[in-house]
């Protein structure tokens, strides 16, 4: 045992790969949902204004202005804890990323000469979202999601903490963590390794994702 054991002799090791898959599970799925409906309520709001935007930004302001670690735990209690019930939590609050960061794009982008030119063609708003709105602003979704992975991992691990993420037995490392705060003493890497695995991995995707932005970005490569 590389990592050694816990209290009642797993591995270490082997639950914090099969955790890794979890908590990359998880986050895949929260961010093509939540990227998906941020980036085309974005999108609406940004190029429809008026009261469409005007709704669509008063319900982005409303959700930032909800307490997401109590209503999880709300939630959990009434529901129960589950995968399922995670993804959708965490779903409902990364949402308003996406459509604050694509709305702001898509008003630069509906004033531009090919915008314009697709308008005066006779293009549907349906069309010129999809096929002249959306590809200006893939590379911006592509660094926000894959900012927004290593933030998603950390709020899981702190909610499995807590209790209310993914239920026992299967491994998440925020439980992991949880289950070696009475052996910390004496049987540290019990909750040091999968700390460890947070962090790096953390570390990881927010140094993606500062690397996508500056490649993305012809003028921060040029500096």
């Amino acid at each position: 045992m590389v990592l050694g054991a816990d209290f009642i002799g797993r591995d270490i090791l082997s639950r914090i790969i099969h955790g890794s898959k979890i908590s990359l599970l998880v986050a895949a799925i929260v961010l093509v949902i939540g990227g998906t409906i941020g980036t085309t309520l974005g999108i609406v709001a940004g190029y429809a204004g008026g009261l469409w935007e005007e709704l669509i930004m008063r319900l982005v302001d409303m959700t930032y202005a909800i307490p997401f670690l109590l209503v999880a735990l709300v939630a959990a209690v009434v529901f129960g804890a589950s995968l399922t019930l995670l993804c959708v939590l965490l779903t409902l609050f990364t949402w308003p990323g996406f459509s604050r960061q694509t709305r702001g794009l898509t008003l630069q982008l509906k004033d531009t000469d090919y915008v314009a030119a697709a308008r005066i063609a006779g293009a549907s708003p349906l069309r010129i979202g999809i096929k002249h709105i959306l590809p200006g602003l893939i590379n911006i979704v592509i660094v926000l999601g894959t900012l927004q992975v290593g933030s998603l991992i950390l709020t899981e691990s702190v909610l499995s903490f807590l209790g209310v993420g993914i239920p026992a037995p299967t491994p998440a490392w925020g439980s992991m963590v949880s289950d070696g705060r009475a052996f910390i003493s004496n049987a540290w890497w019990i909750s040091v390794m999968p700390g460890m695995a947070i962090f790096i991995t953390v570390f990881a995707f927010n140094f993606l994702g500062d690397w996508l932005r500056d490649y993305f970005d012809p003028r921060l490569r040029q500096m």
